[in-house]
């Protein structure tokens, strides 16, 4: 893999407290290489929104770090944060967050203006995102006027505006058509190919998961290897797939189980569930950021 361009370590997020408390992660560990198009994929409560939110520094864990480009950013500043995820991020998400009485242009331009660029510069660069979307005929249009795929083409826009090493894609096509969800698609990814930019896309459809270069699993706050992968599929001199030594018919043999964050009923088999419950007794590792592991008088630790 390509050198990471984010990094977790023993990441965990806890809301409440009490009878009220919610581990949406516990213990974390990925990188994603620079240039990656990667899917985060989870059924709803499964924290893939919540682990996206921290990756994009939206959030703070409660224990853990996030590192960028190698640097750990626990440390940074309110004011610091705010320029480093402007500067470096770019955000498409399901509902599109445009102003409706500002026109395209001045949506477009909205990161350049909060980073205090002038309205010369901000103008042409907004054209030039805006053209490379085929959306310049509508810079003067109210964002109201515009369809729902011309809304996302602007969202994506604004996600270019200030050349982000990152972008973040929340169910991007949740609002949109199936037809005009496959052009959407095909922008992120050919802006994935062509300008190498690292695509994050957060998602419970399996079919746009599966036109990125890796997916990452997640059940009930944990990474989990794909029960959908079988041993055939794994290429050569890559590790062998963790369920492809089980026996086919142990793997065919299936339990239901109820998801503790969402308490929905789903059909899993016995050596999902084996691989499942032996990874959430295996203890974080130490990693090169010296994030260390909860222990049980830490928030994360579990009992």
């Amino acid at each position: 893999m390509a050198a990471p361009v984010l990094e977790t370590e023993n990441l965990v997020k806890i809301y409440g407290r009490g009878d009220t408390r919610f581990d949406a992660l516990k213990g974390i560990n990925l990188e994603i290489g620079k240039g990656e198009s990667v899917a985060v994929v989870g059924k709803s409560g499964s924290g893939k929104s919540t682990l996206m939110h921290l990756l994009a520094l939206l959030d703070a864990p409660t224990h853990g770090v996030v590192a960028l480009e190698g640097r750990p950013t626990g440390d940074l500043g309110a004011k610091e944060l705010n320029e480093l995820r402007n500067s470096a991020f770019g955000f498409v998400f399901q509902q599109f967050f445009l102003t409706p009485n500002q026109s395209v242009l001045e949506n477009v331009t909205l990161p350049l203006k909060i980073a205090g660029v002038p309205a010369s510069e901000r103008k042409r660069r907004g054209l030039e995102a805006l053209e490379q979307l085929e959306m310049a005929d509508k810079a003067d249009n109210k964002a109201t006027d515009l369809s729902g795929g011309q809304k996302q083409r602007v969202v994506i826009a604004r996600a270019l505006i200030n050349d982000p090493s990152v972008i973040f894609a929340d169910e991007p096509t949740g609002n949109l058509d199936s037809a005009t969800s496959k052009v959407v698609e095909d922008i992120l990814f050919g802006l994935n190919r062509d300008k190498g930019i690292t695509l994050v896309v957060v998602t419970h459809d399996e079919d746009l998961a599966q036109r990125c270069s890796r997916q990452i699993y997640l059940v009930d706050g944990q990474i989990v290897p794909s029960p959908e992968k079988p041993a055939s599929d794994v290429a050569p001199g890559s590790p062998a797939h963790p369920w492809a030594q089980q026996p086919a018919e142990a793997a065919a043999e299936t339990l239901q189980v109820t998801e503790p964050a969402t308490g929905e009923v789903v059909t899993i088999s016995q050596a999902d569930a084996a691989e499942i419950a032996r990874a959430a007794q295996e203890p974080p590792r130490p990693g090169k950021h010296a994030a260390p592991a909860p222990t049980p008088e830490q928030p994360g630790a579990t009992a």
